[in-house]
């Protein structure tokens, strides 16, 4: 690893779950680095927590303020971001697991009624076109609480409606109204293609971390297949079970393309939406990173995406992050050139919890020493 004068380092991180958000983590690097070098700031997003946030950053547009509900029902705030005719909602302002406690997790009775909430706002604020951010869910409903807000709540054979949460969807039988739309269409970003159903679908890779046992997994998968027969009779569809990205976000990603919508990249969106192409072309290192480094980062993620982006222009790639669990090996096939974790910087993981700003600024230093000129 040598120096290069005069380097341009483009610093484009995730967030860091439950500390920093994408923008906060890029200053926090920026602070930390000295030397004559051009620093070039493009905080980045799935669809996850943050998608909103970097997206304005970005697009500029008017952020609109929304009162909607958390999983559990209480409120919480939210915002419609409307660029021309086109508005942006974050899935996670209302179904996002931060919004809970551990002990509060329970996908059984979780709901997404508040993104129906953000959804209708967006309809409201005259959008034609609506793109939703999918990640970082504490629903495994399938979108059925999204529904009910719009006015179609699932209903059980004799019409009437079901419990919020997954586990009440296996006695739904079919919609008790028509969404209320007015015909706009519908864009779900996200990079997560599992199905909705089965060995690889939202219950059983996802519903694990938010807080299903093993009994619940199997009685959520079949609530979810009971549920998506009742949206393909409604919306006159098959297969809807195994539609790539149909297990984003606990489900709704199937609701979403039920509801005609289509599915596409997270990061993709985002990526040309801050123009991180160009910024590529032109970089000489590159910076990123996010909270938990592991198995699935590499899989479709903020940073398999950076990094990939860096492997393919024969750039070298950093990745900070919270704690690292993937291997030499894995990352670097990635592209990912090193990697430095807060937990083995401070040597300990609550430290780095309470401190990250800090420890990225002393890693950001020490990245500095190696590349600044």
């Amino acid at each position: 690893m040598g120096h290069t004068p005069g380097v341009r380092v483009l610093i484009c991180p995730d967030k860091f779950a439950g500390t920093l958000s994408a923008p906060e983590v890029a200053e926090a690097v920026i602070e930390g680095w000295s030397g004559d070098d051009e620093l070039i700031s493009r905080p980045i997003a799935d669809g996850g927590p943050g998608f909103v946030e970097v997206l304005a950053g970005s697009l500029g547009g008017r952020r609109i303020p929304v009162d909607t509900v958390d999983p559990l029902g209480r409120p919480v705030p939210g915002e419609v971001l409307l660029v021309g005719s086109t508005a942006y909602v974050e899935s996670a302002q209302a179904c996002g697991l931060h919004l809970l406690t551990r002990e509060e997790r329970d996908p059984n009775t979780t709901s997404s009624y508040g993104l129906g909430l953000l959804l209708l706002a967006a309809v409201e604020a005259g959008a034609a076109e609506v793109v939703i951010g999918l990640g970082g869910s504490a629903t495994n409903d399938a979108g059925a609480g999204m529904l009910a807000a719009l006015g179609a709540p699932p209903v059980d054979v004799a019409g009437y409606a079901l419990p919020y949460g997954g586990a009440y969807l296996n006695a739904a039988a079919s919609l008790g109204g028509v969404p209320m739309l007015r015909q706009v269409s519908l864009i779900a970003a996200t990079d997560v293609d599992n199905p909705l159903t089965g060995l690889h679908g939202a219950s059983k890779i996802f519903g694990p971390q938010k807080g299903a046992s093993e009994e619940d997994v199997y009685r959520l998968d079949a609530a979810l297949e009971q549920f998506a027969g009742v949206l393909e009779r409604a919306f006159d569809l098959t297969d809807l079970e195994v539609a790539p990205g149909g297990g984003a976000a606990g489900g709704i990603g199937a609701a979403l393309i039920a509801l005609g919508g289509r599915v596409v990249s997270g990061i993709g969106l985002v990526s040309t939406a801050i123009g991180l192409e160009k910024e590529l072309g032109a970089a000489d290192l590159v910076i990123t990173g996010e909270g938990s480094f592991d198995h699935q980062s590499l899989r479709g993620k903020v940073v398999a995406g950076i990094a990939g982006g860096a492997r393919d222009r024969g750039l070298p790639c950093v990745v900070l992050c919270g704690r690292n669990e993937t291997g030499f090996r894995e990352a670097a096939a990635a592209g990912v050139t090193e990697t430095y974790s807060l937990t083995e910087h401070f040597g300990s993981e609550e430290t780095a919890m309470r401190e990250p700003a800090r420890g990225l600024r002393e890693l950001s230093a020490r990245l500095a020493s190696q590349w600044s000129r």
